[in-house]
């Protein structure tokens, strides 16, 4: 575990806690929501606001994180609104407080992850940046397991009893918090600037950046625009003919496959090039996507559903370690937070395309039309997209 410091471990916890609260409740949220009266408009429209704060605020408050030279209060309060918020949902069930809290635990992202990605960054050099990220990927996405995995032992012996989750949900999300006072803030790690900072003013970083900065973030939102929620994965993977259990199976198996490949694949990814790892992650992209369109069978699905975990292990973190190496050093937070913003924005509007694209063509559309958009993103990387630094 050499060059994996205290801080990355402790992040790395964090973000293992936080997501077992926040995927314990994911496959349980949209059916909590209509037991409380909520029509699918409205929960469509929940998610849409949530995910427009999220995405908005990234930006804001990594320049933020950049411009006062902190990084740890950032991530304290980020994972500390993500942890209340949960008891919130079923302590209140109005709507307009259920907005409140969705908002609330969607901001908290919002808050802390500029600065946590820049932490990570600070405790890593250029040439161990996708190891440092890869190992928080795998730590993250191990809580994608553990979560959906409780949620499913518990709704067996306890059905229907969704509320409660959402109270044990809470358990994890203080020890996040708890974690979180262990975090030592590295004083050289940004230069403190009394400057008012705007809502929208990490919109400037796009006119400063570094034009390396600039053509690889085209590359990775052209790419975003679209893979579109793995929501529709999952229902296609129901339409071929999955029981509900082999759905959520298929789902808990992928994340799995992503939390075990992430640390070894951000090894790889240090020692032979970022960029190099990233392309191989789109190819396996667009081999899932054809894929889907015509699959019917269920081993199949679950090898799919391999290769679709490899690929996120080989992406998720990589294109941050990938910024954050050809930013400068103080701007890394913004750097990360616009770009975040920008990827929020664009996987909305890629799950909307979808949506009307299945709607008007069919699911089989859907995969070959991404399929062959993620080829045009490849070549365009190898093109136009240079290595993350000079020695790859």
């Amino acid at each position: 575990m050499k060059h994996i410091s205290k801080n990355v471990w402790i992040l790395s916890l964090i973000s293992l806690f936080t997501d077992t609260a926040s995927e314990m409740l994911y496959p349980i949220l949209p059916i909590y929501l209509q037991s409380i009266g909520f029509t699918v408009v409205l929960i469509g429209v929940l998610e849409g606001v949530a995910e427009a704060t999220a995405g908005l605020s990234k930006g804001y408050f990594g320049k933020r994180s950049d411009t006062s030279g902190k990084r740890v209060p950032f991530v304290q309060l980020g994972y500390a609104f993500s942890a209340v918020s949960k008891p919130m949902m079923a302590i209140f069930i109005f709507p307009v407080w259920i907005f409140f809290s969705r908002t609330i635990d969607r901001l908290g992202k919002g808050i802390r992850t500029g600065a946590r990605d820049a932490l990570l960054s600070d405790e890593a050099s250029p040439q161990t940046k996708a190891k440092v990220f890869g190992f928080h990927r795998s730590m993250d996405t191990l809580g994608a397991v553990l979560g959906p995995a409780f949620a499913l032992l518990y709704l067996y012996y306890y059905p229907e009893d969704y509320k409660t989750l959402f109270f044990i949900a809470f358990a994890p999300g203080l020890l996040a918090i708890a974690a979180s006072f262990l975090l030592k803030e590295k004083k050289s790690a940004v230069n403190a600037n009394k400057k008012k900072t705007s809502f929208f003013s990490f919109l400037n970083y796009w006119k400063q950046s570094p034009k390396a900065y600039r053509k690889l973030v085209i590359g990775l939102l052209i790419f975003t625009l679209f893979n579109s929620s793995d929501v529709f994965l999952l229902l296609k993977a129901k339409d071929a003919g999955l029981d509900d259990v082999a759905v959520i199976g298929v789902y808990i198996f992928y994340n799995l496959i992503y939390a075990l490949f992430a640390f070894p694949i951000g090894i790889v990814a240090d020692k032979i090039g970022l960029k190099k790892v990233f392309i191989f992650g789109l190819i396996l992209f667009a081999v899932v996507y054809f894929g889907m369109a015509s699959n019917v069978n269920l081993y199949v699905f679950f090898g799919l559903f391999f290769l679709y975990g490899v690929y996120a292990a080989a992406t998720e973190g990589i294109s941050k370690a990938w910024i954050s190496n050809i930013s400068d050093k103080k701007d890394v937070a913004t750097a990360i937070g616009t770009y975040s913003s920008f990827q929020s924005l664009f996987t909305m509007m890629a799950s909307a395309l979808a949506g009307f694209i299945w709607f008007k063509f069919g699911a089989s559309a859907i995969f070959i039309l991404a399929g062959i958009a993620t080829s045009c993103v490849i070549l365009y990387f190898l093109i136009y997209v240079n290595n993350s630094f000079s020695n790859e």
